[in-house]
């Protein structure tokens, strides 16, 4: 028995130290660089020697081009980080952050494989960041497909510009898609033809956390993306209230516990908890006019009466005018009659301060300063301080 126990001992590794792992995957980075004939990116071999340093897993990978690069200089490219991943199995990492890349169709092909990839070479990433890139049909299409078996948590694309058949490539990936909880599609040209496609995805998906700042939904597309989502939320708040129904009595808190995860998956939505619609030209000034703008602000006030789920909203920089603050307002009172959790929310200071103190006074009060996000490009830092322009009303 000794010696059988002594063999098993024997059979198990230890563990390489995580030093010894990030000095072989630089090596094998470097190395996969100068086979391909591009330049190891500097923000990947500072993140790595400050791991190496610190004795700390990394945990993000970030991809960036350099701005300050001659001409000369060979290009960043991210085929060389993924065989790298692949080849020294490293699934320690999380995030994969790409930033103002022209993407291949080879480099998508090579993501994509990665993203669907089961069994014995499990994706590590649950976070995919593709920012301010630039990528053809034929590689959003492929990326598409792999986001439907993907067990990616959260995806950007914030300032890559898509038309309507590259917007459709992505939708697809998206429907009934039960892993991804986040998505952000900032500064991406998005029109009112989006909000119908949009608006079905979320509400047959787990997406709780959405992001459109910076875009063109303007009335009718931010209509066409709220109607399915607040229909649902108004039939269950109305089931909340009616005797005999099976959800009579049930507190609002219950609701929340309602998804459920089996292997990773969750419940199909909707299940909406942040929404941002900054900077989208919601007012009465498009071709729908002021019943354009009286239309979104109804079926905004029926999501805020009635959905248990959400927790955050953000219409800053759209003029919404007085009259539809003031339907705001009344559904955030209504929303805590019915004791339904505190929602904070962001409104333009383009109203009365009476209105606009009664709308912060309803809301969650801030504990906290909204950030600027990083500078991606001189092009891109410009929209992304015009995003900040509004009050943020109890974040």
């Amino acid at each position: 028995m000794p010696r059988a126990n002594e063999g098993k001992h024997k059979s198990k590794r230890t563990p390489l130290p995580i030093v010894l792992i990030l000095q072989k995957f630089l090596k094998t980075y470097e190395k996969h660089c100068a086979q391909s004939q591009t330049s190891v990116c500097p923000a990947i071999k500072s993140d790595l020697k400050s791991s190496i340093d610190s004795d700390q897993v990394l945990r993000k990978f970030m991809l960036v081009r350099s701005d300050d690069s001659p001409p000369r200089i060979l290009p960043v490219s991210l085929e060389p980080l993924l065989m790298t991943i692949q080849d020294e199995c490293y699934t320690l990492a999380k995030e994969i952050c790409i930033w103002g890349l022209p993407l291949s169709n080879p480099e998508i092909a090579r993501l994509a494989l990665l993203l669907e990839s089961k069994e014995h070479t499990t994706c590590p990433f649950t976070t995919l960041e593709i920012i301010d890139c630039k990528m053809d049909l034929w590689s959003l299409e492929r990326l598409g497909k792999a986001l439907r078996f993907s067990s990616l948590r959260s995806l950007v694309l914030d300032y890559c510009k898509f038309g309507k058949e590259e917007l459709e490539s992505i939708f697809s990936g998206l429907e009934n898609n039960q892993r991804l909880q986040g998505l952000s599609l900032r500064y991406c040209g998005l029109g009112p033809q989006s909000g119908l496609r949009l608006g079905l995805v979320i509400s047959q998906s787990a997406i709780c956390k959405l992001y459109l700042e910076g875009n063109y939904l303007e009335c009718s597309g931010a209509l066409a993306l709220l109607r399915p989502i607040a229909d649902s939320a108004e039939t269950q708040g109305k089931d909340r209230l009616t005797p005999g129904s099976p959800d009579a009595g049930n507190p609002p808190q219950r609701l929340q516990g309602i998804k459920k995860k089996i292997e990773g998956l969750m419940e199909a939505g909707p299940w909406l908890v942040k929404l941002h619609l900054a900077d989208n030209g919601i007012d009465g000034k498009g071709k729908e006019g002021e019943n354009g703008l009286s239309e979104f602000i109804q079926t905004l006030t029926y999501l805020i009466k009635y959905s248990a789920h959400l927790r955050e909203i953000d219409l800053g920089n759209n003029v919404l005018g007085e009259m539809a603050a003031a339907e705001i307002l009344e559904a955030l009172r209504a929303r805590k009659t019915g004791k339904l959790p505190v929602l904070k929310i962001t409104v333009t200071p383009q109203i009365s301060s009476d209105t606009f103190r009664s709308i912060w006074k309803n809301s969650k009060k801030s504990n906290t300063i909204r950030k600027k996000k990083k500078k991606v490009s001189s092009r891109t830092s410009v929209s992304v301080r015009s995003s900040h322009q509004g009050v943020l009303c109890g974040a």
